[in-house]
């Protein structure tokens, strides 16, 4: 039978803010949700990807969705048994779904221009600007420190969840998901993240290796698609004798513009 999940024993004016459980209820989920994690492990380890899957969804199910990093932690090892199962697409979308239970923990900011330059110019060690934090992300981190993690634990599994992703959107291949692949390893190769040994030489080999690949597949979806408007195209025209080999277009290489011209002898 499946568990009986309580219902949240406090109610939120602001929606955005969750709702949490009573302390001894809170506990005894986790509880729950942590045996089947535990066995979803034993299973994984003993290569019983299938089965390792079904537990870290059962453990999902029971498991309070405001404990966003126990969440994020399901979520990244759901998308490691799809990516032994090479259920590629299926990988990213766990993966990214993890790395978005992270980001309202500890949400990911690009430094503006001008910190840039006080980094720059006072090293490492000059903090970035400080963000007022809003009701629901102080709820969530409270429950994360009510859970014995800390924001560190939170960039070791940003760390786990980014290289999952990124080997699977390697797998998927195209233009799309070889750019998004690219992003995550220069994403994962930026502090706070540290690497180990292994992980460094394949997130090098990769940062060498993805440009090549990623211009490969973007001028052949370009051709692709430009095939496709031609063969579009034609079938417009046809009807008025003409055909997209009357229109010619020519590059100027000091603006980066075409130019159209009309020819009457293009077939």
């Amino acid at each position: 039978m499946a568990p009986t999940v309580p219902e949240a024993s406090t109610t939120s004016i602001d929606a955005s803010v969750p709702e949490i459980f009573h302390p001894d209820e809170e506990k005894a989920l986790l509880e729950e949700s942590n045996t089947e994690k535990a066995n979803a492990n034993k299973g994984f380890t003993s290569g019983e990807y299938n089965s390792a899957l079904q537990g870290y969804e059962k453990a999902l199910a029971v498991c309070p969705t405001y404990l966003e990093y126990d969440i994020a932690v399901l979520r990244s090892n759901i998308a490691a048994c799809h990516l032994k199962l090479a259920e590629w697409k299926q990988a990213v979308d766990s993966a990214t779904q993890a790395l978005e239970a992270l980001d309202t923990l500890d949400p990911p900011r690009e430094p503006s221009a001008t910190e840039k330059d006080k980094e720059g110019e006072q090293g490492s060690g000059a903090g970035g600007k400080v963000e007022e934090i809003d009701d629901a992300t102080e709820v969530r981190i409270a429950a994360l420190t009510r859970t014995s993690h800390t924001i560190n634990d939170v960039h070791k599994l940003r760390k786990k969840a980014l290289l999952r992703r990124a080997k699977a959107r390697q797998q998927v291949g195209g233009w799309s998901s070889l750019q998004g692949a690219l992003e995550d390893y220069q994403a994962v190769s930026k502090p706070p993240h540290q690497l180990s040994s292994l992980d460094q030489k394949a997130v090098q080999a990769a940062l060498r290796e993805l440009p090549a690949k990623l211009d490969e597949a973007k001028n052949s979806e370009l051709a692709d698609m430009m095939g496709k408007l031609k063969t579009l195209g034609n079938g417009i025209l046809k009807p008025f004798g003409l055909s997209t080999e009357n229109f010619q277009f020519t590059k100027d290489e000091a603006t980066g513009g075409y130019s159209m011209n009309f020819n009457q002898g293009g077939k």
